[in-house]
């Protein structure tokens, strides 16, 4: 895919309330990821092609940069992929519990939005197993 300097996202387009726009640069020259859609209980890991020309349009129209403003035919198309992201009725659960003699920290239930948050969460995840190893600790 073609590489940019932008990092875009917007919920809700044109074209349905369940397709979003975004537009991913992965580190280290790793290329764009384009996206997406948020259907809830879709679980096919087949690529929907009118989906992706879709999505293709939509963050062609957010960043023309990615084919010099020439259109969808001029991206650089590595693969389409699908990605079945489960999301939690409530929202994340980020939080320590004990159970038995142990503490378990749970990370879970991002959707399609683990990438966005993980450097937060996973902050929080430090500072929760501190936590818990201190109070370990005191035993």
């Amino acid at each position: 895919m073609s590489e940019t300097d932008n990092m875009s996202a917007s919920s809700g387009t044109d074209d349905g309330e369940d397709e979003i726009c975004y537009i991913m640069q992965r580190a280290a020259g790793g290329g764009t990821l384009l996206g997406g859609c948020y259907q809830k209980g879709n679980w096919d890991s087949q690529v929907d092609p009118n989906l992706a020309n879709r999505i293709m349009k939509r963050a062609i129209e957010l960043c023309p940069s990615l084919t010099d403003g020439k259109g969808i035919e001029h991206l650089s198309i590595i693969r389409h992929g699908v990605g079945l992201r489960p999301v939690r009725l409530g929202g994340t659960r980020l939080e320590k519990e004990k159970i038995d003699n142990g503490w378990v920290v749970h990370n879970y239930g991002h959707g399609g939005y683990g990438y966005q948050s993980s450097y937060g969460c996973s902050k929080d995840v430090v500072r929760l197993v501190d936590e818990a190893l201190k109070v370990q600790a005191k035993l």
